[in-house]
């Protein structure tokens, strides 16, 4: 094992063929898929997120907050040794600190703030996702007094799960014990949550993990794994994790790399991912081919789909078919009056942009596509406004059909994000006018008169190359005008439309950004017209292949 390789903390929730070739010497010059957008934006927020509180906590535990600098020209050693210092010194808070590293067990890593309590520290992160949930035994101290001898029990929270939480937390413990910095107690670690009201206070050493596992005693044999996994590699030994298709892929930097290796030898993964990819290796399944002549009726043991979808699919793989039905007769249900609906958000930042495509009956306006829209970089009021404009339209639609006797239905692909945000913005501009209550919106989302083709597609075909959009809609004979549609792109032209990083507005990008959208809903239009029309028959039946 090499003194050279030191970890942080991420790799314990990161897939193990990943944490190989971040520490294979052989990939450092490879082509890897570019940064997600939807993952920048995150971490930006992140950032801004921990600044507020940073700025917060310091003003209410007043002149004992000490912060090691973090500037562009601050490096990682600098840093370190600054936060060395104040360790020394015995410093009551550091915030951003910078821990010393690990060589013998080959930690490196950061913690957004240290507390010192008693003769040592305990590590608190700040994050920008709920930490609790009403109920109760929480232990959570006020966040002028973040320290755990001064924690209680909360009648009236308790903690939520937070996995990836726990193990940083460990990783941090670990390193303060390393260097002979953790309090003289047992493992803790404070988490300041979305809220950021209160301190919650995790016992690392309780056994809240299945099977009555620790906290600690997770990450210590995690951590192990993708030790071993990382030195292997960084000394070209022989790999200890092979690349195998899940859902943290789309996201990976390194698909392209684990992706040209799957396809080279057909494996599994690429029709049963995750644990069920791993169940049927175990069975000696290892291949697409593998998988496709496994006899009919034979119970496989998965959990994330049937073995006979499971066999079904592997065949449609290799006839290279993206849909085969699983219904003698596809069907959609139809209105007299017909909306889709596409929204545009940006991240979790805000909904800029509804767009809708009428068509059926005449109703007073005219059929055809428009869109609901805020240039102004969002979270911004002026959502308010356009969500605003958008329901008032939709509903008025829905009212004038209903009183000419006319059947309404309004169409989106996958509602999970089409409903998010309809409440959150109904939640957000509660009282502004045109606003929805929360009471309308959610009983628009309960009726009949909102529908998910997504569902609709997903009961009745089975999707080789998945259920996307934009992988199904092409099927039907849709085809987007700009070849670089796709929703991670659509974040790359938003930046650029309204300006985000300090530019002028680039107003080619929101032209951009209309047709995307307008595509959007007119290949979900294209998709539901097909599956009522007599063409879906020649999509090959399951029973057929």
């Amino acid at each position: 094992m090499t003194d050279s390789v030191l970890l942080d903390a991420g790799v314990v929730t990161r897939c193990r063929r990943r944490v190989h070739l971040e520490n294979d010497p052989a990939m450092r010059d490879v082509e890897k898929a570019p940064p997600d957008p939807t993952g920048q934006q995150r971490k930006a927020d992140a950032t801004a997120h921990r600044r507020s509180v940073a700025d917060r906590v310091s003003r209410l535990v007043g002149p004992d907050w000490m912060e090691i600098p973090n500037g562009p020209d601050m490096k990682g050693a600098d840093r370190e040794r600054a936060t060395a210092a104040m360790l020394a010194a015995g410093a009551r808070f550091i915030w951003s600190a910078q821990l010393p590293r690990d060589p013998s067990g080959g930690r490196r890593g950061s913690i957004d703030l240290l507390v010192r309590t008693g003769r040592g520290y305990v590590p608190v992160l700040v994050v920008r996702h709920k930490v609790t949930d009403p109920g109760s035994g929480a232990r959570t101290s006020p966040l002028g007094e973040p320290m755990p001898d001064g924690s209680r029990v909360d009648p009236l929270r308790k903690i939520r799960p937070q996995p990836r939480d726990q193990m940083r937390l460990a990783h941090a413990w670990r390193m303060l014990q390393a260097s002979g910095y953790a309090a003289p107690r047992r493992a803790v670690g404070g988490v300041i949550g979305l809220d950021a009201d209160v301190v919650a206070w995790h016992d690392l050493e309780a056994p809240t993990w299945p099977g009555g596992r620790t906290a600690l005693s997770e990450y210590d044999n995690r951590f192990s794994d993708r030790l071993a996994i990382a030195s292997t590699a960084a000394n070209g030994g022989e790999a200890l994790a092979k690349p195998s298709r899940i859902v943290d892929c789309r996201s990976c930097p390194w698909w392209p790399v684990c992706e040209k290796v799957l396809l080279s030898a057909r494996d599994v993964s690429l029709v049963a991912r995750g644990e069920d990819a791993v169940t049927l290796r175990a069975t000696g399944v290892r291949t697409v081919d593998d998988l496709a002549v496994v006899p009919a009726g034979t119970d496989l043991q998965l959990v994330g789909l049937t073995s006979a979808d499971a066999i079904a699919l592997a065949k449609a793989w290799l006839r290279n078919l993206t849909v085969v039905r699983r219904v003698a007769e596809v069907t959609v249900p139809r209105a007299d009056v017909e909306v889709d609906v596409d929204m545009e958000s940006f991240g979790d930042s805000g909904a800029y942009m509804w767009g809708v495509l009428l068509s059926g009956a005449d109703v007073g306006d005219p059929p055809g596509y428009r869109a609901f829209v805020t240039w102004d970089p969002v979270p911004t009021d002026d959502e308010a406004r356009s969500f605003a404009e958008f329901w008032e339209w939709l509903m008025g639609v829905r009212l004038r059909a209903r009183a000419r006797g006319l059947t309404f239905r309004a169409y989106c692909y996958n509602e999970l994000a089409e409903n998010r945000w309809l409440l959150a913005s109904a939640r957000r501009f509660r009282g502004r006018p045109g606003i929805p209550t929360d009471r309308q919106v959610q009983e628009f989302i309960d009726s009949d008169g909102w529908f998910d083709l997504f569902r609709s597609v997903q009961d009745q075909f089975l999707c080789a190359q998945g259920k996307g959009l934009k992988t199904i809609a092409p099927v039907a004979g849709f085809s987007w005008r700009d070849p670089a549609a796709s929703g991670e792109n659509s974040m790359r032209w938003y930046r650029d439309a309204v300006g985000m990083d300090g530019a002028e507005p680039d107003l080619s990008q929101r032209v951009r950004l209309f047709e995307y959208n307008e595509d959007d809903v007119r290949a979900t239009h294209a998709l539901r017209m097909w599956m009522s029309s007599p063409e879906v028959q020649d999509i090959p039946y399951v029973e057929d292949l």
